[in-house]
């Protein structure tokens, strides 16, 4: 039986940690698309200050992605290759997902029911993860 519901949680992990993966690099992708934005905004502006002021808002913001989006990367990535603490790390990322409406609510609560609505799921962990 504990073979059957495994592998259950198993598709349901490797959705999550595509998930994840997803989630985080479409995050990344906006941060790139906001900084080039901007810069090209104060590009067209014409004007030193505007150029400097909005560059360095678009660095802040790029940045600012960046360290939100590298641990829900690395989430996936371990959900992925079934390492022992991507358990621990997505709960966390999802928790703090939670404040991402819609889409990182979504991604909040279904990693909550995969990975705490199952009883098995500390086990699986443990039997494929290293």
């Amino acid at each position: 039986m504990k073979q059957n519901s495994f592998k259950e949680l198993e598709k349901h992990v490797t959705v999550l940690g595509w998930l994840h993966l997803g989630l985080n690099i479409f995050t990344l992708f906006i941060g790139i698309l906001v900084f080039f934005i901007l810069i090209g905004v104060g590009t067209l502006s014409g004007d030193g200050e505007a150029m400097s002021v909005l560059a360095l808002i678009g660095i802040i913001v790029l940045g600012i992605l960046v360290l939100v989006s590298i641990p829900g990367m690395i989430t996936g990535w371990g959900l992925l290759k079934r390492k022992s603490w991507s358990r621990l790390l997505a709960l966390v990322i999802g928790f703090l997902s939670l404040m991402n409406i819609p889409f990182g609510t979504l991604l909040g609560v279904y990693t909550f029911w995969v990975l705490l609505a199952h009883d098995e799921a500390s086990d699986y962990f443990v039997a494929y993860g290293t």
